[in-house]
This record gives structure tokens, C-alpha cells and sequence, in this order.
């Protein structure tokens, strides 16, 4: 973090909030953070938890007094939210909006300052999640270390593929929650079934951390020949169910360039 010492943040949504609970919990207190007034309730809790956080009075002042600008807005929003701002080409612009690529915003912002995309998760507020950035810039990879770590990749074609993979976090979730409804269907009490899975997928959680096996080996080890790991994956994980995922990793891919 010592590359970074004033870092603007323009809307204030739940990135914005991991991202000032990543920096002040994880112990950083030399830099200053200045947030906009989106998202006004958050921005003003954050403010009073946080020494060193201010709520500045609009988006300009924010511009104003950072070094490195992170711009969270909606994508949706984007246009209403940034309409007349001012970035001078000494400050450094981190746009984590999904699916606005750089020359989109470069056009949007009339501005001629380093422009880095970046796909920071929920998880940076306790510094556990890798954030992929493009194009590579020694400030935001320092910011991002210090978050749970940076993952640079070369161009935005690299970039997009990464920001699809993110689209698969609540499928993630809905799996868990349709496995407790079987067991709820089967006569489980609800805080019994959503225990156990919570607690199973938990210790899955836990093996992912071991990065001397590959997913595949992972998976491998979990089984046993016959069993009935191996059966539930090969007769519900088939290849027509691998092919309707790639699809719509395909289709969410497209859109986002």
C-alpha cells in the first residue's frame, strides 16, 4: 500500500463497502479514502466507523482529492453518474464495472489518464479474493495485494473470460440451497438439512486451498470407484449439463465484449 495514498471510491454499493473494510480491518491507516455520496447510508457508515473515510459533497470532489479513482457505479448508471466529470491525466481511474470496457469509458470520461479494469469480489473486505486487472499498473496491483492478492492478465479478450466465471456465484449458492430442499423433502428439519450443507461445502471450501492438486484431482480424491460421489457426478453432471453450462458461460461472454 504504499504506492496508494488517497483512493476515491464512486458508488458507494457493496464493492465500495468490501473494499473499506478490506483496507481498515486489514490494519491500513496511511491512506485517506474519500467516498461519493452514492449510496448515500452506507457512505455515511462507513464514515463513522472508519477514521481516515470521508463523504465528500459529489463525484467531482472525489475526482478532486484522489490519486486513484475507483469507479463502482451500475453499468446502467454510468452515464448519469459520471456525466460532466473532470479527470485530469494525473490520476489513475480503476473502473470495476462489469462489461464496460476501457474505451467505452475513456470516451465517456473525455480524459486521458491510466485507465485499469479490475474485479474485485466481496471477499476483499477480509483480503481473501484474487482480483484480475488489465492492463497491469505497479498502484492497483499494490492496492490488490494487500486486498488477498492481484491476478494481472494481458488484455481485455483474457479479462471478459474471468468476468464470466464471475457470473457463476450465486448458481454456486442455489445449488447449495436446492440440496437442503431435498432434504427438507425428506423429512430433514430445515436448520438441520442447511446446517450440514453449510458445514459440508465448508470443508470443500477448505481443499481449495491446496493448490498442489488440480480441480480435476480434487475431485478424484473425493471419490471412490463406484461410489456414490462418483455416481451423483456422472449421472446428473453429464455432458449435455457440461455443454448447457459452457453455453451460457458463451452467451454471458459475448455480451460482456
Amino acid at each position: 500500500m504504499d504506492t496508494v495514498k488517497r483512493i476515491g471510491i464512486i458508488g458507494v454499493g457493496e464493492i465500495g463497502r468490501a473494499i473499506v473494510r478490506g483496507l481498515r480491518d486489514g490494519g491500513d491507516k496511511s491512506s485517506e479514502v474519500f467516498l461519493s455520496p452514492r449510496g448515500a447510508r452506507t457512505a455515511a457508515e462507513l464514515s463513522e466507523r472508519y477514521e481516515g473515510v470521508q463523504v465528500c459533497a459529489d463525484n467531482q470532489e472525489v475526482v478532486d482529492r484522489s490519486e486513484v479513482v475507483i469507479i463502482a457505479v451500475r453499468r446502467q448508471d454510468r452515464h448519469e453518474a459520471l456525466a460532466g466529470l473532470r479527470v485530469n491525466g494525473d490520476k489513475l481511474v480503476v473502473n470495476v464495472m462489469a462489461g464496460v470496457g476501457i474505451d467505452d469509458l475513456r470516451q465517456t470520461l473525455a480524459t486521458d489518464a491510466p485507465l485499469v479494469r479490475a474485479i474485485p469480489l466481496p471477499a476483499v473486505r477480509e483480503r481473501r479474493s484474487v482480483t484480475v486487472t488489465c492492463p497491469s499498473h505497479p498502484a492497483v496491483n499494490s492496492l490488490f495485494e494487500y486486498l488477498g492478492g492481484v491476478l494481472p492478465v494481458a488484455d481485455e479478450a483474457a479479462f471478459n473470460v474471468f468476468s464470466a466465471l464471475t457470473g457463476t456465484l450465486t448458481t454456486h449458492y442455489w445449488y447449495l440451497a436446492t440440496l437442503t430442499s431435498w432434504a427438507i423433502g425428506h423429512g430433514i428439519a430445515s436448520d438441520e438439512a442447511e446446517r450440514y450443507v453449510r458445514g459440508l461445502f465448508q470443508e470443500v471450501g477448505r481443499a481449495l486451498s491446496d493448490e498442489t492438486r488440480s480441480l480435476h484431482q480434487l475431485a478424484a480424491n473425493h471419490e471412490t470407484p463406484n461410489g456414490n460421489n462418483e455416481r451423483i457426478r456422472t449421472t446428473w453432471f453429464t455432458q449435455a449439463n457440461s455443454e448447457a453450462l459452457n453455453k451460457a458461460l458463451d452467451d454471458l461472454l459475448t455480451d460482456l465484449k
